[in-house]
């Protein structure tokens, strides 16, 4: 029997306006090579600038895993060739990164934790993008230069499971903090999965391989499952030498495998030396204290969900799981409605009704609408199902709630005579039914609620019908 042992490396890119070391624009999705000058191009002469920016956001991040915030560090240069990457190095932290002994702790469904050692997270240098277009391959430097935080978790995780919680959890922080969109797709949160095998009990570290640059949850799933079976496979076949050498691989997620793509380099491979074009980073008493002082986390917003608004668990950590879900959800309650109701809207109505690229960022139906909309059910104004229409309404139309609802026609009507008269219609137009009804068969009452909701289109408070219909029924 083995056991999985697993380290990440997580490279998030930084929401900064500037690059790095110069002036130049983050933005993404610019026309290629647009975004460069003589530093990001590493042109002779040309000399690097660090943006502060990138110290503050770190320091925030540091705060947020309980790290050791380093206020002096500084840069190496690490050397090799890419062909993205114009200077032929990268400038990074290896010796004294900014944050180090960090943790993080992830929750399982059964109640239990865990908690995973983070070593570091250091500061470097985003390379450019290779694009492989048929037999030509093209380099948009556009990317060279953007601030990166890499971080380096300990082998702390044990299988695909605790991965998935770690990198959500870490994904959920940056997210909160504000300090990266942590898109995978654009590349703006990449993983590196350094996985290795050991019989179950030994505590020595066996060789590990690196799988490089995955950019989704299911895919790290697969690549690990993937990846542990060969190396299971060459251990129990007697090749675990032969077979397993420490290298970095990629993932084939159509063939379902792992590829050697290099081997794993030493530090000594790199050359690292210390940076000598710029200064050691410093942190100011003033600037730790100003950019620790960090936004609730989904922790903490959590807990004070379960305790402010009586949820359970589950549903505060469904609601608080995105930092934009979170919001969306206070918004909502500034309205003066349940927390139960606005759970049910939030996550039932709404996600149902968003379609292709819309989601709660960029509903027609912001949370300050839908809380109207649900408060509108709480005082009777319309029938939860009313409000279903309504809703569908609002997602095609730019209406206030109130006025959809009298467009619509669907307004409820508690007034109890106005009631009553359709009651007595309904009593007058089925003589036997009642009689049935008084005999016993009290089955029958079900329909005349739906004849009395028939003739009112709905709009009678269903609450209202019954009561005046078990005192006329007798």
């Amino acid at each position: 029997m083995f056991e999985v042992v697993i380290g990440l490396e997580v490279h998030v890119q930084l929401n900064t306006i500037s690059k790095l070391f110069c002036s130049c624009p983050t933005s993404f999705n610019h026309k290629q090579n647009t975004n460069t000058c003589p530093t990001c191009l590493a042109l002779p002469g040309a000399l690097p600038v660090l943006n502060k920016e990138v110290l503050h956001k770190s320091i925030m991040l540091g705060t947020a895993i309980d790290a050791t915030i380093n206020q002096t560090s500084f840069f190496d240069r690490k050397s090799y060739f890419y062909p993205d990457s114009p200077s032929a190095f990268q400038i990074t932290q290896l010796y004294t990164p900014i944050v180090e002994h960090g943790s993080l702790t992830i929750d399982f469904e059964d109640g239990t934790h865990k908690t995973i050692r983070i070593n570091r997270a250091h500061i470097e240098a985003d390379a450019g993008k290779n694009i492989h277009d048929g037999d030509i391959s093209k380099v948009d430097l556009n990317r060279a230069g953007t601030p990166l935080l890499e971080i380096v978790s300990e082998p702390d995780m044990s299988s695909a499971e605790e991965v998935t919680l770690y990198l959500k959890k870490l994904h959920s922080i940056i997210r909160y903090l504000d300090i990266g969109d942590a898109n995978m797709q654009e590349g703006s949160f990449r993983v590196d999965v350094n996985v290795s095998i050991r019989p179950k009990g030994e505590k020595k570290l066996y060789t590990r391989v690196e799988v490089k640059n995955i950019n989704s949850f299911k895919f790290i799933q697969q690549a690990i499952a993937v990846e542990v079976a060969r190396q299971t496979e060459a251990w129990e076949d007697g090749l675990y030498e032969k077979e397993i050498c420490q290298e970095t691989r990629l993932f084939d997620q159509v063939k379902q495998e792992t590829r050697s793509m290099r081997g794993k380099e030493e530090a000594a491979d790199y050359r690292y030396f210390p940076e000598p074009d710029l200064l050691k980073a410093v942190v100011s008493d003033e600037m730790l204290a100003k950019y620790s002082k960090i936004p609730e986390l989904p922790d903490e917003k959590m807990a004070r969900f379960v305790s402010e608004y009586g949820m359970n668990d589950y549903s505060a950590s469904v609601v608080t799981s995105s930092v934009e879900m979170a919001h969306f959800f206070e918004t909502m309650m500034k309205e003066g409605i349940s927390a139960k109701n606005a759970l049910t809207w939030l996550t039932t109505e709404l996600p149902s009704r968003l379609k292709g690229d819309v989601n709660i960022t960029n509903s027609p139906v912001d949370a300050t609408k839908l809380g109207h909309l649900v408060k509108r059910i709480e005082d009777k104004t319309i029938s939860g199902k009313a409000a279903k229409e309504v809703l569908d309404y609002l997602m095609d139309n730019a209406q206030d709630v109130d006025a959809a609802i009298e467009k619509l026609g669907l307004k409820q009507v508690s007034d109890t005579g106005a009631i009553e008269v359709i009651c007595d219609e309904i009593i007058a137009a089925n003589p036997e039914k009642v009689e049935q009804y008084q005999g016993g068969k009290e089955k029958l009452f079900g329909f005349f609620v739906g004849q009395v909701m028939k003739a009112s289109k709905g709009s009678a408070n269903p609450q209202s019908v019954n009561e005046v219909l078990k005192s006329k029924l007798g």
